[in-house]
């Protein structure tokens, strides 16, 4: 006979664990069992609760007080500190259906939604059980905002919870070796082929190889291999548990379908630990070039893949306090700050990369970020030590491909700071090395573009197709300000002022942007005799960044961009409009 019942449920598992498995299966299963006999039934029997069951490589278990599940979940991690084993737990409140040999009902599995979210070695509450004991269970609680998981109709909040009160440090032994840098990880399944035609599987199964290829470009991702993903061809699965069977952090799904002369391709970016969706996106092509398709499809999914990654890890990182972030989040964080682009903001991401640094001493990306720092405040004008700024930037870049000389970020930061030290052929090397190394980098063409337009030879087609290429590759990039700008300056060059107007509007209107555009704009609509719009502008330039000035434009063109720029009228509309010298 079914009984219905309000009660706490706790729901935890294993992390990585069957990595674990395959690295050493009896030392794996020693463990497990030595973890169960010596601290997890014990906590969980004296504190009034039952295993429900066991499900492998975790277990569920039932308390009659919420406060009597999370101090277990607080001693049960306490007393696991120790083990080989990291466990993840999530405790929820709400009501289960008990039919005698299981439980069953929504409750469990917001429980098991929330334990996917908690980090290795930590617990995870529903919003339901923090209000029942931030008043009664002395601990730190963060905040991590409201979740929508799967098969509930409602946001859920959730708290992480930690020994000990707010503000205070975990105990030495508890912070684990793990806060070195640990890459995001991404698994390709292969894409399934819903035609008609089954000779679509070779190009299904190849657009996913060209995908593993490519993505596997970037140094700051852990791609698994195709012989593990290709095992789960043809087979129904659950993201989580392919998430948890491969450490994948990130899973892409998706489908190929062929139908007369068209191909549509369908793919999708999910969140292995709750199965929520990052990204998703659908593609319509005419089946020309088979092989032509394929890497035009490849790139695409790629273009779009990569920025998703890094703002979803961004996101991951923001929502953690930053006593409790790793190597890798702790650059993460700095990264989100960096795309600001602020004076601030770049202060700060230089704080969190210092942090992850002593962390890691050798996480390459950190170094080549704080290398990119210095170059943003010299071409932002936050810095009136442009020539240290510069040796600043291109030491730390040096530094990140003395630890990897494939990490193309840093080749991309070093090439930016030589264009503007003067060494054109240098910068240019360096920065067709990053494309190299990543053909799908595409700040590195951002970068070269901005090195043509400022060299000492013009190209316009040169410059044009290099953004061109920056923007195909990530269409919702951060800096597509910047290229915009770019572009919108070739054309004041070339003469055609109303198509630099469109650019620099649509830069102006971007996301994230900066004062350039606006300045610019104001210029450009003053060669054109647009007086009013110029006016108005240049004014709320000067309300974006007041200290702009001719000194400060002049350090951060060149002298080929200078003439080119003066030769265009720019200057002179600077200076109609009001532009300080100083």
């Amino acid at each position: 006979m079914e009984n219905r019942r309000l009660a706490a449920v706790l729901i935890a598992d294993i992390a990585g664990y069957t990595r674990l498995v395959e690295q050493d299966t009896d030392a794996t299963v020693g463990a497990w069992k030595a973890a169960r006999a010596d601290v997890i039934e014990p906590a969980i029997a004296g504190h009034s609760g039952r295993i429900v069951k066991l499900t492998g490589d975790g277990f569920l278990a039932e308390f009659p007080a919420v406060q009597d599940a999370v101090l277990c979940a607080l001693a049960m991690q306490k007393g696991l500190a120790t083990s080989s084993l990291d466990f993840r737990m999530g405790v929820n409140l709400g009501d289960i259906v008990d039919d005698g040999q299981d439980i069953h009902g929504e409750g469990i599995n917001i429980a098991a939604r929330i334990e996917a979210m908690a980090d290795e070695g930590g617990i995870c509450i529903s919003g339901d059980v923090f209000s029942q004991v931030r008043n009664r269970v002395e601990a730190s609680y963060t905040d991590m905002g409201e979740h929508q998981v799967k098969h509930v109709s409602h946001p859920v909040r959730v708290y992480s919870v930690r020994a000990g009160t707010a503000g205070s440090k975990t105990p030495e032994p508890v912070q684990r070796l793990a806060r070195l840098a640990e890459k995001p990880s991404i698994a390709i399944l292969p894409f399934d082929n819903i035609s008609n035609d089954p000779e679509q599987e070779y190009f299904c199964d190849g657009v996913v190889e060209d995908i593993i290829t490519q993505i596997s470009k970037f140094r700051w991702l852990s791609v698994i291999a195709r012989n593990s993903t290709f095992t789960y061809k043809g087979k129904s699965v659950d993201i989580k548990v392919v998430g948890k069977e491969l450490s994948a952090r990130y899973v892409v799904e998706g489908s190929v379908r062929k139908a007369g002369n068209r191909i549509r391709v369908t793919a999708q970016l999910i969140d292995s630990a709750d199965g929520s969706h990052v990204w998703a996106d659908r593609y319509d092509r005419e089946l020309a070039d088979i092989f032509d398709l394929q890497d035009e499809i490849t790139q695409t999914l790629v273009g779009m893949i990569e920025p998703e990654l890094t703002a979803a890890e961004r996101s991951r990182a923001r929502r953690k306090p930053t006593e409790n972030l790793d190597a890798w989040e702790l650059v993460q964080k700095a990264s989100w700050h960096q795309k600001l682009f602020s004076a601030e903001d770049c202060s700060m991401a230089e704080q969190l990369l210092d942090e992850a640094i002593a962390l890691d001493p050798e996480i390459t990306y950190a170094y080549a970020l704080k290398g990119y720092i210095e170059y943003v405040r010299v071409i932002m004008g936050y810095t009136d030590e442009t020539e240290k700024a510069l040796t600043n930037a291109l030491t730390w870049a040096r530094k990140a491909i003395s630890l990897d000389d494939r990490e193309d970020f840093a080749y991309r930061v070093l090439g930016s700071a030589q264009t503007h030290t003067g060494e054109h052929e240098e910068s240019l090397k360096n920065l067709d090395r990053a494309i190299e190394i990543n053909p799908n980098l595409a700040s590195a063409y951002n970068a070269r573009a901005l090195s043509l337009l400022l060299g000492p030879t013009f190209d316009a087609e040169a410059i044009k197709q290099t953004v061109e290429t920056a923007i195909r590759l990530s269409p919702k990039d951060t800096t597509i300000w910047s290229l915009l700008h770019s572009l919108a300056v070739v054309c004041c060059i070339e003469g055609d002022f109303e198509k630099a107007v469109e650019y620099l509007q649509e830069s102006c209107r971007q996301p994230v942007t900066t004062y350039f555009p606006f300045y610019y704009l104001a210029a450009t609509l003053k060669v054109l005799g647009r007086n009013d719009e110029a006016e108005r502008t240049f004014a709320k330039a000067r309300e974006m960044n007041p200290t702009f000035s001719f000194a400060k434009q002049l350090k951060q063109l060149s002298e080929h961009a200078v003439a080119r720029v003066e030769g265009a009228g720019l200057m002179q509309a600077f200076r109609d409009l009001g532009l300080p010298d100083e």
